[in-house]
């Protein structure tokens, strides 16, 4: 009977052990499904943001032949005398010339229409970088309209019947013209980095808004890192236990978790509205998001504070330190990886915020690349915002370009911050 009992049991425990190994390969299955799902839909996500920026990394330009007929005072054009030029109207009988066939003035807006409102400035910048006399004949090479560049790129299929795509067939056939006759070209977009913000596609760049964003990411780290650390000291190591500054870490802690528009009508009331600092700057924009950044890096700093071990400020106090001298000489710079680690972070999220910036101005149409903290300026967030809700399809590409740009210098980023958090971590 016991032989039996001893067998049964063995059985039951066998089985009961059979069970729960394959409970454990399950559950293992299933996290590696959901791990496996995430990166597939990361990488698709990705996937589809770079192939739809591809258009936005090379431009169309139109090569064209110019001659200045005016009478110029000397051998050569003076910078004055190449300003005044009507240039539009330079550039437009280059065009009339390669198709004289065009006569009626409907068809002449059309073949003008090939060419960017931009093709003007690139005119006069190569005039101005050659010593030109009048009668010399300028090969310029000048940007294309939006629509002919989607054209040129396959974006917009020319094989498709007239009434399916909005460039017509008669624009088609010129633009086949010059393309015979190797005047197209297309080439790495350095507009996209040299460029500010433009109402015309292929003239936009995220110049403007990349300068702004260092900016407002110098006035946020200025203002919160100092007081945030400062903070955080005080309330790890000096203040006193008690309902008073258990309430502070109390709001601390709720202060993360507020939205980040909150933020921002803060910033509304009292930086603008109180302190009357400039709207649109990167100043009122970087003291809100130092606002929204100061939980986030008091909460790492404390954090990093209480992992130094008590032994460290007991041995400290023993040699005779003050509190304030084993707080600077021996507990700061162990907590420093940390410290670094949450300031890095915080900025990261800061950089990528866009609904604090929008009640403070900072979403304007700014064309001019900021010089100083008080410039009117916008950042890349908010430029991918305005480019997004553009109607015109050349604005996509640009859109996913600058995503990948800022998805870029937050990796970026989070890269140096776990690269400090490694090389100056300590194990106790």
């Amino acid at each position: 009977m016991t032989e039996l009992s001893t067998s049964q049991y063995q059985r039951e425990r066998r089985r009961h052990l059979a069970g729960r190994h394959r409970s454990e390969k399950r559950f293992k299955a299933y996290c590696i499904a959901a791990v496996t799902t995430a990166i597939a839909v990361l990488m698709l996500l990705l996937s589809s943001i770079i192939y739809t920026a591809l258009p936005a990394l090379t431009e169309t330009t139109l090569r064209m032949e110019l001659q200045l007929d005016e009478p110029a005072q000397g051998m050569f054009y003076t910078v004055e005398e190449l300003e005044n030029v009507n240039w539009r109207r330079v550039v437009s009988n280059a065009l009339y010339e390669t198709f004289p066939e065009v006569t009626a003035r409907r068809e002449k807006r059309e073949l003008v229409a090939i060419l960017s409102l931009g093709a003007t400035d690139a005119a006069l910048a190569k005039f101005k970088a050659n010593a030109v006399r009048p009668g010399d004949v300028v090969s310029v090479d000048m940007p294309v309209s939006d629509d002919i560049d989607l054209v040129v790129k396959g974006v917009i299929n020319r094989n498709l019947p007239e009434s399916e795509r909005i460039v017509s067939d008669r624009t088609i056939s010129w633009l086949s013209v010059l393309e015979a006759e190797n005047r197209i070209e297309r080439r790495l977009a350095l507009t996209l980095f040299t460029n500010g913000d433009s109402r015309e596609p292929e003239m936009a760049g995220i110049k403007g808004a990349l300068v702004g964003t260092l900016w407002t990411m110098l006035v946020t780290l200025a203002a919160s890192l100092p007081i945030g650390i400062m903070a955080a000291i005080y309330l790890q190591e000096l203040a006193p236990k008690n309902r008073f500054t258990d309430m502070i870490e109390v709001n601390i802690s709720n202060l993360a978790a507020v939205p980040s528009i909150v933020f921002g009508l803060l910033g509304l009331a009292v930086f603008i509205n109180f302190f009357h600092v400039p709207r649109s700057s990167p100043l009122v924009g970087g003291l809100v998001l130092a606002l929204m950044t100061l939980p986030t890096i008091i909460i790492a700093t404390r954090a990093a504070l209480a992992s130094v071990p008590p032994s460290i400020r007991e041995a400290a106090l023993g040699v005779g330190a003050s509190p304030l001298q084993v707080i600077t000489h021996h507990v700061l710079p162990l907590a420093a990886p940390g410290i670094l680690t949450g300031t890095i972070i915080g900025l990261a999220q800061a950089a990528g915020e866009t609904a604090p910036l929008l009640m403070v101005g900072m979403m304007a149409f700014i064309v001019d690349t900021p010089t100083d903290i008080t410039s009117k300026a916008t950042v890349l967030p908010a430029q991918i915002f305005m480019w997004a809700n553009n109607p015109e399809r050349a604005f996509l590409a640009r859109t996913s370009a600058a995503i990948l740009i800022l998805l870029s210098f937050l990796l970026f980023m989070n890269g140096i911050a776990i690269y400090l958090r490694k090389k100056f971590e300590r194990r106790w």
